[in-house]
């Protein structure tokens, strides 16, 4: 249930609010296998079923239906939620970590295929805690952050 409410705030922020958002979602927070199932669904099609109620969707369509409405979109519940789904596929970003290690990861892509279809895959081998530090030093130092604040 806690897994949904995050997911329906990220639904918000990228649908309604229309702002680009990362979700980083690694072994160690996947509590149970059924967060797969969801993050497969998004990749998928973009839609959790069920996630919202009939009085969220209201509020949804209130939220977005100005902007759908500016773009040429429908006013009925069905061209708003097409309309709500476009935005959070453009504007969600999702990033798994996964350790290959073991059967889990075989057992995941065999299970949730998206997770293979609808990704990019990045392997990276074990880097040196020295290169770690430099990469970290150099993306810190074009931020702007102070040495005292690293």
């Amino acid at each position: 249930i806690e897994f949904h409410e995050d997911l329906k705030g990220l639904y918000m922020r990228c649908g309604v609010e229309n702002k680009n958002t990362v979700f980083l979602l690694n072994d160690g927070q996947i509590n149970n296998e059924s967060f797969l199932e969801d993050v497969n669904n998004i990749l998928s099609s973009g839609e959790v079923p069920n996630l919202f109620a009939k009085e969220e969707l209201v509020a949804i369509y209130d939220g977005i239906r100005k902007d759908a409405l500016s773009e040429g979109q429908g006013e009925t519940p069905d061209s708003l939620w097409a309309f709500f789904i476009e935005r959070v596929r453009a504007n969600l970003h999702i990033i798994l970590t996964m350790s290959p290690i073991g059967e889990a990861l075989r057992n995941r892509f065999r299970m949730f295929p998206s997770l293979v279809n609808c990704t990019h895959i990045d392997w990276f081998n074990t880097w040196p805690m020295e290169a770690l530090r430099q990469v970290a030093l150099k993306y810190l130092s074009d931020s702007g952050f102070e040495k005292g604040d690293q």
